[in-house]
C-alpha cells in the first residue's frame, strides 16, 4: 500500500540541468525539504532503503562451481575482479545465490559491486540530511524488483529501460532467464540538448517543448528546425539509445543463448516523452510500452490521477525488506 510520496527536481525550475555540475552536497537539502513536506522526522525512520548507480557500480550474473558458505564470499571477491569493471582497489561486494543447478551442481549467482568512495559519498548525503543509512541497493536491481512485483509475465525475456535525467538503466530479465544489466549514457538531458540544437531554442523553452511534444512536431509552431552538417553527422538521442539496446540484445543472445524477447517496458521520468516508446518499438522490432508500476499497489484516492512511471525505481526500493 502506498501511503505518500514526493518528487523534487535536483535543480531549481528554469535552471539548466548540466550533469557534470551536479555535486552530491546539493542533494541533502532537497531530501530535508521532502521530509518536511511529508511531515517525517528523519530520526523516526528505522528501515531506509536507497540506491546507488552510474559509474563504478555494476551488477552481473555469473556461474561458478558449488562452494560452501565459508568459502563462497572470498572466492566471489576474486571472481568479481574478473567480471566486474570497478575502478579503485576498495571494492564493496554483495551477492545472492539464485539457484544451484541439479545436474552440474554449479551455482548461479548475482554479484553486485561498487567501491567505497561511491558508498561513502552516498552515505554522507544521507547523514547530512539527518538519516541513518541502512540498506543500499543498486538502481538496476530496484528496477527489476519493481517489475517483478507488478508485471504478470509468463515465459520469455523482457527489456526494462529506466530512463533518467542523464542515463538509462537497462535490465534484460525474465522468469528463469539470465539477468543482465548495464547503463546507457543517455537520458532526458540529451533529448533537451537535441531540441535546443535542432529547433534553435533556449534551455527552458526546449524543456517545455520536450515535456509537451516529446519526439513529435508541434503543429501550431512554424518548422524552425535547421539542418547543418553537425546535425547530419550527429545521431539523435533516440537513435543512440536504440542502437545501444540492439547492441545489448545481441550480446545477451550470445551470452545467454536466449532471444525470446517479448516486450520493452519504459519507465522513469523520460519514459513519458511522446513518441519515444513507438520509436524504440520500430527500431528494435519488439513491442514497447510505458510501464506503470502500480498494478499490485493499493493507492489513496488523491494519487489515482498521479500515477507516474518515474516512481518505478522508488517502488522497487520500497519493496526491499532485508
Amino acid at each position: 500500500k502506498l501511503l505518500n510520496y514526493e518528487v523534487r527536481p535536483t535543480v531549481p525550475h528554469g535552471t539548466e540541468y548540466v550533469p557534470s555540475d551536479l555535486r552530491s552536497d546539493r542533494f541533502a537539502p532537497i531530501i530535508v525539504e521532502i521530509l518536511k513536506t511529508l511531515h517525517i522526522n528523519p530520526k523516526s525512520i528505522k528501515h531506509l532503503v536507497t540506491a546507488v548507480g552510474g559509474d563504478n557500480t555494476s551488477i552481473k550474473q555469473i556461474k561458478t562451481i558449488f562452494l560452501p558458505d565459508d568459502e563462497l564470499e572470498s572466492a566471489l571477491f576474486f571472481e568479481a575482479k574478473k567480471h566486474i569493471p570497478i575502478s579503485g582497489s576498495d571494492m564493496v561486494l554483495d551477492y545472492q545465490v539464485i539457484n544451484v543447478e541439479e545436474v552440474t551442481n554449479n551455482m548461479n549467482i548475482l554479484l553486485a559491486a561498487t567501491n567505497k568512495e561511491v558508498l561513502n559519498e552516498h552515505s554522507n548525503v544521507l547523514v547530512t540530511a539527518g538519516l541513518t543509512p541502512n540498506i543500499v541497493d543498486i538502481d538496476s536491481l530496484a528496477v527489476a524488483n519493481s517489475f517483478a512485483l507488478n508485471a504478470f509475465v509468463e515465459d520469455g525475456v523482457y527489456i526494462l529501460l529506466n530512463l533518467g535525467a542523464h542515463r538509462t538503466n537497462m535490465v534484460i530479465w525474465g522468469p528463469g532467464a539470465k539477468f543482465f544489466a548495464r547503463d546507457i549514457p543517455f537520458g532526458g538531458y540529451h533529448f533537451t540538448r537535441d531540441i535546443m540544437r535542432k529547433r534553435q531554442m533556449e534551455y527552458a523553452e526546449a524543456e517545455n517543448y520536450k515535456f509537451e511534444w516529446g519526439l513529435l512536431d508541434d503543429p501550431a509552431r512554424p518548422d524552425n528546425r535547421t539542418i547543418s552538417m553537425l546535425d547530419i553527422s550527429e545521431k539523435s538521442t533516440e537513435d543512440q539509445i536504440s542502437e545501444e539496446i540492439r547492441r545489448s540484445l545481441r550480446f545477451y543472445v550470445k551470452e545467454a543463448g536466449n532471444s525470446d524477447f517479448r516486450k520493452v517496458y519504459l519507465m522513469g521520468g523520460t519514459a513519458k516523452l511522446r513518441g519515444l516508446a513507438e520509436y524504440i518499438q520500430e527500431k528494435v522490432n519488439i513491442p514497447a510500452e510505458v510501464y506503470m508500476p502500480f498494478i499490485n499497489i493499493e493507492m489513496p484516492e488523491k494519487f489515482q490521477d498521479k500515477k507516474d512511471p518515474q516512481l518505478a525505481l522508488a517502488i522497487g526500493l520500497a519493496m526491499r525488506t532485508e
